[in-house]
Order: C-alpha cells, then sequence, then structure tokens
C-alpha cells in the first residue's frame, strides 16, 4: 500500500552551506538520509518532497553549524500480509521467481506459483506447469497475495513473500482465462 506521511525532523546546517537556500540544503541533507531506506512503521521510503524548514535555527555551544526543525511528506510502500498486489516477473530461478512489487522484489517460491508441478530453466527465464502447460517468463505481469513481510530498519531491501496458489491470482493471462472460462460454465 502507498501512503503520504508528514514527519519532522531537526537537521544540521553545516556552516558551508550557510549561503545557500535553506530549504534546497534540507531537502538535499533529508533526501540523503530518508530515500531507499526503510522504516518498519513505515515502510520503504521512496520519496520525499513538500520540506518546510524553519527559518529560525538554533545554535549549539563548540558547533559552528545551525538546527533547523523541518516537516516534510514522504512517499511510503508499506506491504501488508493478504493484500493483493500486481507486479512484473524480474528474474526466474531454480527455487521461483522475483517479482517487481512497488519499489522492490518479493519472492514468489516455485512452490506457490501454482497447483501443478513445475519446471524452471534459468537459461530462458521461464517457468513451466507441466499439466496445464503455464508459462512464468521473465516481463509477466502477474497478480498475487502478500503472504510474508520482514522490514528491518535503515536497510534498503526488505523480505517480502507471495503466493499465486489461489483462484483468481498468477500470470495475467491465466486470470482471463480463468475468467472466460468461468463465464461460460456460469
Amino acid at each position: 500500500m502507498f501512503m503520504l506521511v508528514e514527519l519532522e525532523d531537526v537537521v544540521r546546517i553545516p556552516p558551508d552551506q550557510f549561503g545557500r537556500p535553506l530549504k534546497e540544503v534540507t531537502e538535499e541533507i533529508l533526501k540523503k538520509k530518508y530515500e531507499s531506506m526503510i522504516i518498519p512503521e513505515l515502510g520503504y521510503i521512496i520519496l520525499l518532497n513538500e520540506v518546510k524548514p524553519d527559518p529560525v535555527g538554533k545554535i549549539v555551544p563548540g558547533d559552528g553549524a545551525s538546527y533547523h526543525q523541518v516537516s516534510f511528506r514522504v512517499l511510503t510502500f508499506y506491504p501488508k500480509i493478504q493484500e493483493i498486489v500486481e507486479g512484473e516477473v524480474v528474474e526466474v530461478t531454480d527455487f521461483g521467481a522475483f517479482v517487481r512489487v512497488g519499489p522492490t522484489d518479493s519472492l514468489l517460491h516455485i512452490s506457490q506459483i501454482i497447483d501443478d508441478y513445475v519446471t524452471s530453466d534459468t537459461k530462458r527465464g521461464v517457468i513451466t506447469a507441466s499439466q496445464t502447460k503455464r508459462i512464468l517468463k521473465v516481463g509477466s505481469r502477474i497478480r498475487a497475495r502478500i503472504t510474508a513481510v520482514s522490514l528491518s530498519r535503515g536497510e534498503s531491501i526488505g523480505k517480502i513473500g507471495i503466493t499465486c496458489r489461489q483462484p483468481f491470482l498468477g500470470a495475467l493471462e491465466w486470470i482471463e482465462e480463468d475468467v472466460k472460462k468461468a463465464k461460460v460454465e456460469g
């Protein structure tokens, strides 16, 4: 789930940056600190904007910098267990596929792709189901359910597990086929 979140922080402006516009300097410092990191309560920090520094800063004895209270907004991606997401297969491995969901890759384990025996051809980037002959390949768009989430503070990579082993999940072309089949039978 994507969210816009309002945050506040205190930013240290080094003396060598005093001649530059305060908003520009605080935005650069905050982007280095927050963008592309994980905060477990918020998820993946994707983008920082609407930076509003307090023009009146504080000076600490022994430090030539000024400290400013700043409010700003961040765009976050917080994956929730049981959430339905769509993504693109970006890599096929012997143990499954990696699917780009939001700003990160999630693992679709080989046992969670389809209710069928599957074989994986990593050189061609293809996973094939033996009975249904359905194919999942690099570039396939899929719909899946999030089954596991592990986010650690400060890391840029969390762990997300997904499944397609439920009705109307899987490659989008599989879902279209299943919907047409359900309409004919219904």
